[in-house]
């Protein structure tokens, strides 16, 4: 089968497709024919040895895919060959085949797209621990998203509109602001051309958001933070600025608010039970239409350095996949 192939470390470009063999799968994990997989930014990361988890040389990236069981190993019960399923893994998925773990494999709900369960694993299970779990967001708490129009940005949107918040959704340009309008932002922060701290103020009349949900860091991170509300929650997500922001320790003291970091991978390693608990509620959701995953283009598997360059340029608005089959 074909698979993108990292061999060393280095920007997308280096990456090469390659005929690889997989072994069988090993008792708790499962093969899966690869339908649709999903980029992420840690693909970026990983690449370049910047990510918090490096695998062993050569190896292929992505980190989950929509797709069919083939086999399953001994032990794997709750899925068989010939299911639709999610599979969610730290590396393997821009192949034709990727073996996942069996607790990282979920059944795809009828009615819900290759592409569209492909996108939905990693963005909305980071958005749905940090929210409810870590944040406890709650019906008429006010959520403010920064970088609202990624993957992860609009997975938060939507999982606030369906816990009953009120959102406010800030993004660099007025063409992502209206993507994050379509999924249900209530108010709409254009950093590039306002001041976020007055934007803020006036959106919550002074009070600050309860809530807020920081994929960026950079630049952005400390003027968001001096404008939480008492008892606030913010919460870590990552650094697609390039930057991680220092911010006073007298801010929190202040505000009497929390940092909150958010690691969903070692949430699902530590807490399975809780994480598939998740992936069920937001399954539901989903048949209900409260959540919409977004992808906004496709690519083969000899175009994954560019889909890697698009999202590390942030030029995307909610996901972009790749399909083997193109």
């Amino acid at each position: 089968m074909r698979a993108v192939v990292c061999k060393a470390w280095g920007p997308p470009e280096s990456l090469v497709v390659e005929d690889v063999t997989l072994p069988p799968p090993k008792a708790g994990e499962v093969l899966v024919d690869v339908r649709a997989a999903s980029v992420n930014y840690p693909d970026v990361l990983i690449i370049q040895k910047k990510y918090q988890f490096q695998p062993v040389l050569p190896f292929t990236p992505g980190n989950e895919v929509a797709g069919v069981v083939a086999a399953v190993g001994e032990g794997v019960t709750h899925v068989k060959p010939g299911d639709r399923v999610i599979a969610f893994t730290g590396t393997g998925a821009f192949a034709e085949q990727m073996i996942a773990p069996a607790s990282g494999v979920t059944p795809i709900p009828e009615g819900i797209s290759d592409e569209v369960a492909a996108s939905f694993t990693l963005v909305y299970g980071t958005s749905h621990h940090a929210v409810v779990d870590r944040a406890a967001l709650k019906a008429g708490e006010t959520m403010l998203v920064l970088g609202a129009a990624g993957g992860v940005g609009l997975s938060a949107v939507e999982i606030g509109k369906a816990l009953g918040a009120r959102v406010i959704a800030a993004a660099s340009s007025d063409e992502k602001l209206e993507v994050c309008r379509q999924h249900g932002a209530d108010v709409l922060i254009n950093y590039a051309t306002q001041d976020l701290r007055e934007a803020i103020k006036a959106a919550t009349g002074g009070k600050g958001p309860d809530v807020i949900y920081d994929p960026v860091g950079g630049a952005l991170a400390e003027p968001a933070f001096r404008s939480i509300g008492w008892r606030g929650r913010y919460l870590v997500i990552g650094f697609a600025a390039g930057d991680i922001p220092k911010i006073p320790l007298n801010l929190p003291l202040l505000k009497g608010a929390s940092i909150v970091g958010v690691f969903w991978g070692d949430f699902v390693k530590r807490e399975p039970k809780a994480n598939l608990a998740a992936m069920r509620q937001m399954m539901g959701w989903m048949a209900e239409g409260k959540l919409k995953p977004r992808v906004s283009a496709r690519y083969s598997l000899e175009q994954v350095p560019q889909a890697l360059k698009a999202l590390e340029s942030r030029q995307v608005t909610g996901k972009v996949v790749i399909v083997p089959s193109l």
